[in-house]
């Protein structure tokens, strides 16, 4: 699959990018509102009793913030915070040296915890509920278990598959969190902020016409804004209008709903070649030549989200939305395929 630039999978050029346009605390974190408040209360509660905050498990679509939230939460119960991955753990003896490691009222931040390996994931099981591990010297009938005391710490968890957690992890989980897509007022107010850290400058139509194509999603917002930040700096006068913004956009094939050229195609080749549908998802992948984990997992859940396509026990089905937004009616056929 060839790299989109409304994706919401983080990629090489956010790593410079993010870190940079990061709030660092919940007075500057926008949106959220219901997961903000609620974090709030438990983190002040947790301080004013001396504890460490419940282990907190936060998930939803990709880039929607919540490595951001981690670093929040850390900051505002004024501990450090330890970043790892689910697939970076790749032995038992790794995760035992990372708790090892921590201090007391630390925050350790696991992304993708729901890839963490079976094995692994047992062993977090007493850390997160006695604060100890079991570890294992030596080999056969001389093998020996050794408990080790750890000091009180706060696992954060982020997963963008929350079904793929186990459930005797989830419930070890006190704070479970569901992150939502941003509104276009919310994503206008991050644009905003990012442009003056970035000292970009910007109109309110630019900034909505951004804010519109960058799918709910912070950040795919940031990237865009990076990208129409080129085109006004050689072809305008560096600010970015709702002119400049939509050239440029359109230049870079995101359509005003922030659909790409793969979703319409995807979208006109069940129009085209089987009437709207349904269709069932390996014919599908073949008509355009993409892979059907692809079509399901990249590419279905924003046109399913955006209600252009419905997943029907017959197959997929193009909406009546989905026609119209290439001004066709319903079961109408375009006349040229416009991509």
């Amino acid at each position: 699959m060839e790299p989109r630039i409304i994706s919401s999978e983080l990629k090489d050029e956010d790593f410079d990018l993010e870190p940079r346009l990061r709030p660092e605390n919940f007075d500057n974190y926008i949106g959220q509102e219901k997961v903000k408040n609620t974090m709030k209360v438990y983190i002040e509660a947790a301080k004013m009793r001396g504890e460490p905050l419940d282990h907190c498990l936060l998930y939803g679509p990709p880039g929607l913030g919540k490595t951001t939230l981690s670093n929040i939460i850390a900051n505002e119960m004024n501990v450090n915070i330890k970043i790892t991955s689910g697939p970076a753990i790749e032995r038992p003896g790794d995760m035992a040296a990372i708790l090892n490691d921590l201090s007391e009222g630390d925050l350790l931040f696991v992304d993708e915890i729901h890839r963490l390996n079976r094995v692994i994931e047992e062993i977090l099981y007493p850390a997160m509920e006695d604060f100890t591990i079991d570890i294992i010297i030596g080999k056969g009938s001389g093998a020996k278990s050794i408990r080790l005391e750890l000091p009180k710490f706060t696992l954060v968890g982020a997963t963008t598959r929350f079904g793929l957690l186990t459930a005797p992890l989830r419930d070890r989980f006190g704070v479970i969190q569901r992150l939502e897509p941003y509104t276009i007022e919310e994503l206008s107010k991050i644009i905003t902020r990012s442009a003056k850290v970035l000292n970009v400058g910007l109109t309110d139509e630019g900034t909505e016409e951004m804010a519109r194509r960058s799918r709910g999603t912070p950040r795919i917002a940031n990237r865009l804004l990076k990208r129409v930040r080129d085109f006004a700096q050689v072809k305008h006068d560096g600010i970015i209008d709702g002119e400049i913004a939509k050239s440029s956009l359109d230049i870079m094939e995101v359509d005003r709903m922030g659909l790409d050229l793969v979703d319409r195609r995807l979208l006109l080749a069940m129009i085209e070649k089987f009437g709207g549908g349904p269709v069932g998802l390996d014919s599908l992948a073949v008509s355009i030549n993409e892979e059907s984990e692809t079509i399901e997992d990249v590419y279905e859940p924003y046109l399913i989200q955006l209600g252009y396509l419905v997943r029907t026990p017959r197959g997929r089905m193009v909406t009546e939305l989905g026609y119209a937004h290439f001004g066709l009616k319903m079961n109408q056929k375009p006349t040229q395929m416009e991509l």
